[in-house]
């Protein structure tokens, strides 16, 4: 199937989650507590239903945070399937200070290959092709509407020079450890400068691809369609997202959705 039309389902899928969120994240709402202590709110499920309505016509199963997951012995068999979170920084919802996003992602056998982030509350949008090397970072309209058309010039990501006096390290809003401290602590005896800058949901690969922070250190849990999006934003550009157990890139519809720790460099 072709990538762009693909490319094109998935970006309009998140734009219109993104105006349901919307209309809750405007009025009063309450949530719920989920079994694994993370929060629900009706925008997380909103959200979900229109992303899933998009995404059937394509015949590519879908993953999903708030989808009933398929067992292993069934996914095994997807060399390609969505990865999706319809309310990434749910946390950051409720908190309402607008860093939260919409993610989808093409995978392909493990990797992957095209990602979508839209944040409802800026209507910035970013979008990737891994495999042609090209990603976008624009604001769309104030109607919501599709952008005219894919990969404008004028809004094009670029890999960026490093610096080797001052190196930008991304902290999460809701979830800096220890672990993540004792990793910054460590930079400061290789740089003269070390800025953390916090954000929170996928908005934190996307600092990254803008070339707005130099390193993203996640030791901390995160499952796989919170990644995948911001994964393929940043890979297209030549960033690379490494497992912290393995050494090699951060992979996809593993048995397990839960990621390892990981490394955006």
């Amino acid at each position: 199937m072709n990538k762009n039309f693909l490319l094109k389902i998935s970006i309009k899928a998140a734009i219109e989650a993104g105006i349901e969120i919307l209309k809750v994240y405007q009025g009063d709402f309450v949530f719920d507590t989920k079994a694994d202590l993370s929060p629900l709110t009706q925008a997380d499920l909103v959200s979900n239903k229109v992303i899933n309505q998009y995404l059937l016509e394509t015949g590519i199963p879908i993953i999903s945070e708030e989808n009933k997951l398929d067992s292993f012995e069934i996914r095994q068999k997807w060399s390609t399937c969505w990865l999706v979170d319809p309310l990434d920084g749910t946390k950051e919802f409720i908190k309402r200070n607008g860093e939260f996003t919409v993610n989808i992602a093409l995978v392909e056998d493990g990797m992957p290959t095209l990602g979508v982030v839209f944040v409802p509350c800026t209507r910035e949008l970013y979008y990737a092709d891994v495999q042609a090397g090209l990603a976008i970072k624009q604001v769309i309209e104030e109607d919501f509407s599709m952008p005219q058309e894919l990969y404008p010039e004028s809004y094009l990501l670029s890999l960026k020079p490093s610096n080797l006096d001052l190196i930008r390290v991304v902290g999460s809003r809701s979830h800096m450890n220890d672990e993540t401290t004792s990793f910054i602590h460590e930079l400061k005896k290789s740089y003269a400068q070390v800025e953390v800058v916090s954000k929170g949901s996928s908005l934190k690969f996307c600092l990254v691809a803008e070339g707005l922070a130099d390193i993203y250190p996640r030791f901390g849990p995160t499952m796989e369609w919170d990644t995948a999006a911001g994964h393929a934003i940043c890979k297209a550009i030549g960033y690379q997202v490494i497992d912290n157990s393995t050494k090699e890139e951060l992979r996809y519809n593993k048995e397990n959705l839960l990621n390892n720790y990981f490394i955006v460099e």
